[in-house]
């Protein structure tokens, strides 16, 4: 029996008819870009002496694509490219905003400076474990969830990040690494679940999962749809995942365990893609019920901060004081969120950026004392400066820009905070902004006195000299984030364009859907 032919269907509203351009490929390249050097990798398991020359060609060329894709939207507006070309709510979109071109920028920056340093770092059984693929694979997935225009692959990115980071924290096997990685694992899997949760939640409500698509319908939803309940389970998911008060326990209980190269990967990067997340959905899709919900984020935000640096001054442990500071500037973040406006978005952009280049450099400071000291209790460290004078420069001028001092990075995104806050009247926001400031002095300033200019005794107070491998990725960021902060406008114009564009979301929605909505 013949089969019958059924007439032809158009698809012209389905599908892309346009094949991609070069540039749209730019999109969605950093991420198969490390998906391909980590399988290589993983394939030349054997010749371990590989692995290094490998993965830091394959970062370069992460820091060069992410910075083709930058200057590509900042000179085009956000770019789409759609797999099988199926449009949303068929298809997975991956979009890229400034918001998220600079994230993914600063990110790759970090993971190669990071891979330099973890030449001096990892050691041969390291290597030989994974430390390279999963590093790969760590950064498919920050990329990935940077540039996903879908709330489901923004989860699968977050999965990726999250099982790259269980196999680094545990490399090594030691008993104090399992530990952290339980108390790691148990939250960001409660996250996990609460994220999972609200995806399938917005996916009822909304029946499409494309954050283009939820940013246009939101409105129209907003009196028949329960957006608040829908927007606090996100904001509860992603601010466990950034570590903000009270589910952030688990960080500096862990932070601490792993190899300093990936404690300063964790710090650079993971609680930030949290951040992103937060912004993402709390400004662009919802952006009512994130004013509805500001004064929570904002207690939230005032807690974080002061909670974070008050058990910072608690600390002798070097990293564990890292760990804190890290809790500390995830408030600053949440108070510029709970702000909102181009001050408060943008301060809180600016914070996270900062943040990365700053809270990396502090591990690696904080490696190379160990291994100076054979200490990583600033009690028992002392004369560090006498050891090795550079290293203790850079160390206190990390140590100015994460109190947010001039002239170093930190300082305009503060400033940018303090006054959006007053100019809504939020004074006691305003001051819990500046105390959280002088009180991170307050512990940078006894971290240096303690490790760096106590006297040692004469045995201990020679000079040595650092490979350029442990030096070389401290100068670098410390130079970025004095330069930062002496000619910050180029940055600050950028962020505060890529501000402008989460509130008003038009480009970004006009780049999935070009014919000006979703059909």
């Amino acid at each position: 029996m013949a089969a019958t032919i059924s007439p032809s269907v158009d698809l012209s509203a389905a599908l892309v008819a346009a094949p991609p351009t070069l540039a749209e490929w730019l999109v969605i390249l950093p991420v198969a870009w490390c998906l391909a050097i980590g399988a290589l990798l993983v394939m030349l398991r054997r010749p371990i002496g590989l692995h290094p020359t490998i993965a830091m060609s394959g970062l370069a060329g992460l820091v060069l694509i992410n910075g083709l894709l930058l200057r590509e939207i900042a000179e085009n507006g956000p770019l789409t490219m759609v797999m099988g070309r199926w449009l949303p709510p068929f298809g997975i979109a991956f979009t890229a905003d400034l918001t998220g071109a600079l994230f993914a920028f600063a990110a790759a920056l970090v993971a190669l400076v990071a891979g330099v340093f973890s030449l001096a770092d990892i050691n041969d059984s390291g290597r030989r474990y994974g430390f390279y693929p999963l590093l790969m694979l760590l950064m498919a997935g920050v990329s990935g969830a940077f540039l996903t225009g879908d709330i489901f692959n923004l989860y699968v990115w977050f999965e990726v990040l999250l099982i790259s980071s269980f196999g680094l924290l545990v490399l090594g096997s030691e008993p104090e690494q399992i530990d952290g990685t339980v108390k790691y694992g148990f939250l960001n899997l409660v996250a996990t679940t609460l994220f999972l949760i609200a995806t399938g939640y917005l996916y009822a409500v909304f029946g499409t999962l494309n954050m283009a698509d939820v940013a246009t319908k939101a409105e129209a939803l907003r009196d028949r749809a329960p957006l608040m309940t829908l927007t606090g389970l996100f904001m509860l998911a992603f601010a466990m995942k950034a570590a903000a008060f009270p589910v952030n326990f688990w960080l500096p209980a862990s932070y601490h365990t792993p190899r300093v190269a990936v404690s300063a990967l964790f710090a650079g990067l993971l609680t930030k893609v949290g951040i992103y997340a937060l912004v993402r959905v709390m400004v662009m899709l919802f952006p009512v019920e994130r004013e509805e919900l500001s004064f929570i984020l904002a207690v939230a935000g005032a807690l974080t901060m002061i909670v974070g640096v008050l058990g910072a001054l608690a600390q002798t442990d070097f990293r564990r004081i890292l760990g804190y500071l890290i809790v500390s500037g995830i408030g600053s973040m949440l108070a510029g969120i709970a702000v909102g406006g181009p001050g408060g978005i943008g301060g809180a952009i600016f914070y996270a950026l900062h943040s990365m280049l700053v809270m990396t450099g502090l591990y690696f400071a904080s490696g190379i004392a160990m291994r100076l000291g054979a200490s990583s209790s600033i009690a028992a460290l002392a004369g560090l400066y006498r050891r090795h004078v550079g290293f203790a420069a850079l160390t206190l001028m990390l140590c100015f820009a994460v109190s947010g001092l001039p002239p170093f990075s930190g300082f305009w995104p503060k400033v940018m905070l303090v006054k959006a806050a007053l100019d809504i009247g939020a004074w006691w926001l305003a001051a819990a902004l500046l105390l959280a400031g002088f009180l991170t002095m307050i512990v940078t300033g006894r971290l240096f006195l303690l490790a760096f200019w106590r006297e040692a005794p004469p045995a201990d107070g020679e000079a040595v000299s650092l490979s350029p491998a442990a030096f070389g990725p401290l100068a670098v960021l410390t130079g970025l984030t004095l330069l930062i902060g002496l000619y910050p406008e180029p940055l600050l114009a950028v962020i505060q364009d890529a501000a402008a564009g989460l509130a008003e979301p038009s480009a970004y929605v006009n780049s999935v859907f070009p014919e000006g909505g979703p059909q």
